[in-house]
């Protein structure tokens, strides 16, 4: 049952080399996105996103990012309508107001419309259309940068160069990458950090023995912060990233569950998918993003946000 990504997609090796000459398509397709025509919004605009495939945090910062304006403006997430992120726009709209479109551009508009002053992009780095007034590439410590290829060779969807262009990158984790922090310095010295936090750990007697399941880009941060935090892990079920569960999966898991005598743990957007019934014996850790010297973050998005 567990997923296991790709080796070529973090290390150099045959296949990822075998690769290296169909990444031309990546690069035309970046290159074709120079030719496109930029429009500033009258509403401020911080984009957050990554040149990472897969999970690096993006929703937890656009979270913070709120709570850090919210009094300052009257704020809205966007986020594009992928069929398969349903969790995440249903996290986005515990926290805040959410505009969800196939198109950025349309969100924005309405936004306008509905007299908001700032949006707040959970993901668009790639959607060259936008003149964002901030821009922030996600970075996730344990996964860095991979093996360093473009896609399909590798898992970056835009060359580090491109890093000179954005406002700042975050590095999210519970491990500090300062190998990783050194290589993303040569592109862009504007580099803040933080880690994910649990807010509820008065819900579980850590004593217990537990088995978690998760369908995260990244199920290794989701282990790293369970054994932070001492849970006792017996047994995990990895499934693909935003994976929507059957009744027969959770059958599954409980039946094990029940047979092991242990407790079942998952994530606050695994949690989301589950239907009512599904819940049922199964407990979400909930967790927030620590940011490593909030005020000079803070600042940060203040001073830039009215810079353009």
């Amino acid at each position: 049952m567990k997923i296991i990504k790709p080796l070529y997609l973090n290390d150099k090796n045959l296949i990822s080399y075998l690769l290296i000459p169909f990444t031309i398509f990546t690069t035309l397709i970046n290159l074709s996105k120079n030719f496109l025509i930029k429009k500033k919004y009258k509403i401020k605009t911080i984009c957050v996103g990554n040149i990472y495939i897969g999970g690096t945090g993006k929703t937890s910062l656009c979270i913070q990012i709120n709570k850090i304006l919210k009094n300052k403006f009257k704020t809205v997430f966007i986020k594009k309508r992928y069929l398969d992120q349903l969790d995440e726009r249903k996290m986005l709209r515990t926290h805040g107001k959410l505009i969800s479109n196939e198109n950025r551009g349309i969100s924005l508009n309405k936004a306008e419309a509905k007299k908001f002053n700032l949006a707040i992009l959970d993901d668009g780095l790639q959607d060259k259309r936008i003149d964002y007034d901030i821009s922030i590439a996600c970075f996730n410590s344990t996964y860095g940068i991979g093996n360093g290829y473009l896609l399909p060779a590798g898992p970056l969807r835009e060359k580090l160069e491109i890093l000179k262009k954005y406002s700042a990158i975050f590095l999210i984790g519970e491990k500090k990458n300062i190998k990783l922090s050194s290589i993303l310095k040569k592109f862009n010295n504007k580099i803040f950090y933080s880690n994910y936090v649990p807010i509820n750990l008065k819900n579980f007697d850590r004593k217990k023995k537990y088995l978690y399941f998760c369908g995260i880009g990244n199920p290794e941060e989701f282990d790293n912060t369970l054994n932070k935090y001492k849970f006792k892990i017996s047994r995990k079920f990895i499934f693909p990233d935003h994976y929507n569960y059957t009744n027969e999966d959770l059958y599954k898991i409980k039946k094990i569950a029940l047979k092991d005598k242990l407790e079942i743990i998952t994530t606050e957007k695994d949690y989301e998918r589950l239907t009512n019934k599904n819940r049922k014996n199964i407990k979400y850790l909930k967790i927030e993003l620590e940011i490593e010297n909030l005020k000079k973050f803070s600042n940060f998005l203040k001073e830039n946000i009215w810079k353009k």
